[in-house]
């Protein structure tokens, strides 16, 4: 058993790369050893701004030997009457290298053949190894790759070692760039600054402890543990408890080789500037760690930001006192631009700004965010007249619209973007807003993300959903469709964020009708040339659809059938449904969800999908469920069909109920009560022919079944479900 060493050294790789890349491998490698039958003990993969390393133990020395049937002629054709060989199979022998008695007949779909075995003998580790290792670097992908010098390798940055070793041997790789050859080798490289001298791997077990003796950690986990304690160490000599962000944490783990924490200080006077303020400074552009005072509990207590923040750096821990020092004049600098900034901006209110957003464009065709505001002011009415709010509420929400995006222009959030909404609630607050208009201002832009909070204020959840509608409507009506992984303007964020919106906060939209009205309101309010209305309309129904139907099954896990079965492929019905009521939409979802965990939806399946399928067959639309107005009991032969007349003269104010309700547990149990008298139909002593050859009676029976799959379409279309039997 051997192990081998596989070290890419380079220039100073993006922070985001790092994972990127160690990622891939975790998956390709072990694949590529298995597709090679070679199987590892163990492979541990490393990374560090300038180098990406795996450390594979306990390879077998060689793959094993493959056995491989060959096939030849046709018996027939290899052999004569008499058995004996023909020029076919000696020749087939032959090119084999093998004896023709070492021949075999063999069955197969086509007749008989001659095979023959033969034995491949397995390739030694190294050899499969330096085949393999190219493939292995040069099959990351990422962005921003780069070729240099003057070949047409490509890599995110300049390979400049490659260390390439099985034990204590030297694999012979060679990479080849231009003018450049790049060999294995048993010389890596330690920290730039606190060991600059090549070192001297002498097996590549040692790897780990060579690097760490050269001021190198490679491991990405020692060093986040590394990094935290030193981190917390340091706020704790000024009384503070810092916070690590999780995505700093980790870009500042994947920027450093050899972590020291250095404390800094900055003037306290600095500290009346909004936290937010000092804080995306520290984090978004600085990448320092806040420190905070510690709460009752130990942790950091957000609401009392101290005045120091926690840098590492990657250098000599013995120029702690410099590097401090450094970082002190720039932030003291950036947070005296942003004292600057905000003064200057709490000059006047916060409505006075919205003129200038008429020189801010939101899009080329569309205009200047004034003109989008109005749009999104028109929304918020469109969705204020289904919510029918009192007075002051309705006032709240159409305030919050006026001025959600008069912070864009002023001089803060024009330097520091990503605090857009955020100093839009300060700046409201400053100008005597009411609290609940302040809030909302930054609440519209939630969620962020995909892990963000979503608003809890009732105006900035209207907003929100006001603005996303917005600019779907604009974005669509343009032609500016997403297409595969394209998605400039966000728009599957955007919708994925109004559904989530919609549901958490149980707003009774029907968003169907605001997306009709909306879509008229801009068709008729945007001199550009749009898409028409009817394929507009369509084209947002459908993308709904999607993101819907991604929601339900990534997001809330129902398993695909039954999303189908409530979204409905290609019943437009049901689409309807689905968009007019998404709140009940996620109900019969997860209450689908819930009957398949439980076994009541097998209880019920057989018989609404019987009677489904034979319901086909007769004219009963689809919307009728009082038996009285469609069946004439006049008509019927057998009991059965008396019985089951009675049974859904029954179950209707359940499912009006059930409907009315969004109780569903309701509808099932009057399903589950039916499904004896429905199996009475079919196959009891008194059963029915359901296709009689009199027409009316035929009629009459399938309309019966038409009423039980009517009923249960209420839930469900429960022709879309898969039976799931166990195995």
């Amino acid at each position: 058993m051997g192990t081998l060493l596989l070290e890419v050294g380079t220039e100073e790789l993006p922070a985001s790369f790092v994972d990127e890349a160690l990622a891939q491998w975790q998956e390709r490698i072990p694949a590529s050893l298995k597709e090679q039958r070679l199987l590892a003990e163990q492979i541990a993969l490393y990374g560090t701004p300038r180098r990406l390393a795996v450390l594979v133990r306990g390879l077998p020395d060689r793959q094993p030997d493959q056995t491989e049937a060959i096939k030849g002629p046709p018996a027939q054709a290899a052999f004569d009457a008499q058995g004996q060989p023909t020029p076919a199979a000696i020749g087939f022998a032959r090119k084999q290298q093998v004896a023709v008695t070492d021949l075999e007949v063999r069955p197969t779909e086509k007749g008989e053949f001659v095979f023959v075995n033969r034995t491949i003998a397995g390739q030694s580790s190294p050899e499969v190894l330096t085949r393999l290792i190219p493939e292995w670097i040069f099959s990351l992908e990422g962005k921003r790759f780069m070729r240099w010098g003057d070949g047409d390798l490509r890599f995110p940055r300049p390979i400049r070692w490659l260390v390439t070793l099985w034990d204590e041997t030297v694999l012979p790789v060679t990479l080849v760039n231009g003018s450049e050859t790049i060999r294995g080798d048993r010389r890596s490289y330690g920290h730039r600054v606190l060991h600059p001298q090549a070192i001297e791997i002498t097996h590549a077990q040692d790897y780990v402890a060579a690097l760490r003796a050269a001021a190198v950690n490679v491991d990405l986990a020692d060093r986040r543990q590394e990094i935290t304690q030193q981190v917390q160490a340091a706020a704790r000599t000024v009384g503070g408890v810092a916070t690590l962000p999780p995505a700093l944490l980790t870009e500042v783990v994947n920027l450093v080789e050899w972590p020291t924490a250095v404390l800094g200080k900055f003037e306290s006077a600095f500290l009346e500037l909004p936290p937010a303020v000092i804080t995306t400074v520290m984090v978004t552009h600085q990448r320092y760690f806040p420190v905070y005072a510690p709460s009752e509990t130990g942790t950091a207590d957000a609401t009392v930001l101290l005045p120091y923040f926690i840098t590492v750096a990657n250098g000599d821990p013995d120029q702690a006192a410099t590097i401090a020092a450094g970082n002190e004049r720039v932030i003291r600098a950036r947070l005296a631009d942003g004292q600057f900034f905000y003064k200057t901006d709490c000059a006047k209110p916060l409505e006075s700004y919205l003129p200038q957003l008429a020189a801010v464009t939101f899009q080329e065709q569309l205009g200047s965010m004034q003109a989008k505001v109005a749009r999104l002011e028109r929304v918020t009415e469109r969705l204020l007249a289904q919510l029918s709010l009192a007075a002051a509420d309705a006032a709240i929400v159409r305030r919050a619209a006026h001025l959600c995006k008069a912070d864009l222009v002023t001089q803060m959030v024009y330097e520091f973007p990503e605090l857009q909404g955020v100093m839009g609630e300060t700046y409201a607050r400053v100008s005597g807003e009411p609290e609940t208009v302040a809030i909302a201002i930054r609440e519209h832009y939630l969620p962020r993300g995909a892990n963000d909070h979503l608003p809890q204020t009732l105006a900035g959840q209207v907003v929100g959903l006001a603005d996303r509608l917005d600019t779907l409507i604009s974005i669509f009506g343009l032609g500016l469709l997403p297409s595969g992984s394209s998605d400039p303007f966000a728009l599957r964020r955007a919708a994925n964020a109004m559904i989530n919106i919609l549901w958490a906060a149980q707003l009774p939209i029907n968003l169907q009708q605001v997306l009709q009205q909306a879509i008229a309101d801009f068709t008729a309010s945007t001199a550009v040339n749009l898409t028409d209305t009817a394929t507009l309309t369509q084209q947002l129904q459908d993308f709904f659809r999607q993101r819907l139907r991604t929601q339900l099954q990534e997001e809330r896990q129902i398993d695909y059938d039954l999303v189908n079965a409530v979204l409905g492929e290609t019943d437009p019905e049901y689409l309807d449904r689905a968009l007019s009521d998404v709140l009940d939409l996620l109900v019969r979802a997860e209450f689908l969800q819930q009957m398949r965990r439980d076994g009541s939806l097998d209880a019920i399946y057989e018989t609404v999908n019987r009677s489904t399928r034979l319901a086909a067959q007769g004219t009963l639309p689809t919307s009728l469920l009082d038996p009285t107005t469609v069946v004439n009991p006049e008509r019927f032969e057998k009991s059965s069909e008396s019985a089951l007349y009675e049974a859904l003269v029954q179950l209707l104010p359940q499912t009006t109920a059930a409907q009315a309700n969004r109780d569903y547990q309701q509808l099932l149990a009057g399903l589950q009560a039916i499904a004896p008298t429905v199996a009475q139909f079919f196959d009891g002593p008194d059963s029915v022919l359901v296709m009689d050859p009199n027409p009316d009676i035929r009629q009459n029976r399938l309309n019966l079944l038409g009423l039980v799959r009517n009923h249960a379409r209420i839930l469900a279309d429960f022709g879309a479900i898969v039976r799931r039997r166990e195995e």
